[in-house]
């Protein structure tokens, strides 16, 4: 795979799809359907029990449907094998399952040695991928022991990548790994996402992780029924229903806050907040995180640097309330079911 942004992805619909367990009284899955367009990040989300992880382990096979379907790249998955299937679907779990008896290349190698790769392209790929997941090549001999959770984590995302998927299943990567480095690996994923743009199914019970990781998100509700597919900020300004309210928290104008970053809107001047005791706040900054900062400083304005420290503006309580009437109605809308 080139990483210069020239790498696959393809669409992924399911359409109609429910899952209904023999002896069961309801179905797990019930006539599910919406599209993942090429390149975005989908995050199922809902309480337990809502059939979030059933529907991802439709896509590659590790449930049979029961009916309707699911394409990839516009072609069913029935009647495909299931081993060629999941070869092509990059597949990530949160306690990573790294082969302890091989070391970290021979990790990320797994697939594409199935595939049949040669050894230099597989020792290429898997030093290919090392770099941009930002661990040091000489990590590329040491075991999975030998690494931290949140390491062995990267890696695991790696080793999905390995073969160049079109697709992407990710079941709560992050929720094993603590606090701090769990927002690491999120920020590290996104710019990760940014470069190689997969198409990717991720599954989270944290509505928070949903907002901050999902293009678009389903929230489905027991019975795997979907309540709701949108983009974050629309769900966020107009939930389809009280339990989609409920759902994402009375703070989801908060919330709101958290999608938009400093460098994506129109600062203030930098006299607004030039004093001898104004704080900074960083261009990549959240408005949520402004506002944090500001809450801390009695609310008064901040001034907003660039990497170099360089004053390009400055955020004000004023400005993120001004912010947060006009957020939420940008969003391209895409399905809401209720």
């Amino acid at each position: 795979m080139a990483l210069n942004g020239s790498s696959t992805a393809a669409p992924l619909e399911f359409s109609g799809v429910t899952k209904q367990y023999p002896h069961a009284e309801t179905a797990a899955i019930d006539n599910l359907s919406f599209t993942v367009p090429a390149g975005e990040v989908c995050v199922l989300v809902g309480p337990s029990g809502c059939g979030k992880t059933t529907a991802m382990r439709l896509v590659n096979r590790m449930i049979d449907l029961t009916s309707g379907d699911i394409l990839i790249d516009n072609a069913t998955i029935k009647g495909r094998s299931t081993t060629e299937l999941r070869r092509d679907i990059g597949y990530v779990i949160q306690h990573v399952g790294l082969f302890p008896h091989l070391n970290i290349l021979k990790n990320i190698s797994v697939v594409p040695k199935l595939l049949g790769w040669d050894r230099k392209r597989m020792n290429d790929r898997a030093h290919e991928l090392l770099d941009l997941i930002g661990l040091p090549q000489e990590m590329g001999t040491r075991y999975p022991s030998q690494l931290s959770g949140g390491q062995r984590q990267r890696v695991g995302v790696a080793r999905a990548l390995a073969a160049d998927p079109p697709l992407m299943l990710m079941d709560e990567p992050f929720g094993a790994i603590d606090p701090i480095n769990r927002d690491r690996l999120q920020n590290e994923f996104l710019r990760l996402q940014r470069e190689i743009r997969k198409t990717v199914v991720f599954v989270t019970h944290d509505i928070d992780e949903a907002i901050k990781m999902g293009d678009r998100i389903a929230i489905l509700r027991e019975g795997g029924h979907l309540v709701q597919y949108d983009a974050p900020a629309n769900i966020l300004a107009d939930p389809a229903d009280d339990f989609v309210a409920q759902f994402v928290g009375a703070d989801r104008g908060l919330k709101r806050l958290a999608l938009t970053r400093l460098d994506e809107i129109e600062l203030e001047d930098v006299s607004a907040a030039r004093h001898v005791e104004s704080d900074t706040v960083s261009h990549q900054a959240t408005l949520r995180d402004a506002l944090s900062a500001m809450m801390s400083d009695s609310l008064r304005p901040l001034l907003v640097v660039d990497p170099d420290g360089t004053a390009v503006g400055s955020v004000s309580i004023e400005l993120i309330n001004r912010s947060l009437r006009r957020g939420g109605t940008d969003a391209e809308p895409t399905a809401s079911t209720t």
